[in-house]
């Protein structure tokens, strides 16, 4: 049984990995990729932690550093798109920031 949540989360991890190494024209996709990948790994504290009869307090910390980075991303999105008025990675460039 714990194979199965291993190979199960390994694929999701990776799936997320494989997406947001592909997704290379808007930032919103690139943004969801990572919490995708987040709430894989979230999963995968979850299970393991529940499977050998751990704390749960990690996930807690682990989930709020998660929503953080979140909202960061969303906060470095919305700039973006005030200041450029799109979320494509090829209408700005690092010299202009």
């Amino acid at each position: 049984m714990l194979m199965f949540f291993l190979v199960f989360f390994l694929i999701l991890f990776f799936s997320g990995v494989i997406s947001f190494v592909s997704s290379r024209k808007h930032l919103l996709s690139t943004l969801l990729s990572l919490e995708f990948i987040v709430l894989s790994i979230f999963f995968f504290f979850f299970f393991f932690l529940i499977f050998f009869n751990f704390e749960l307090y990690f996930t807690m910390f682990f989930l709020t550093f998660s929503v953080c980075e979140g909202a960061l991303g969303l906060s470095i999105l919305v700039s973006l798109i005030r200041t450029h008025g799109n979320d494509y990675f090829n209408s700005f460039s690092i010299l202009q920031c």
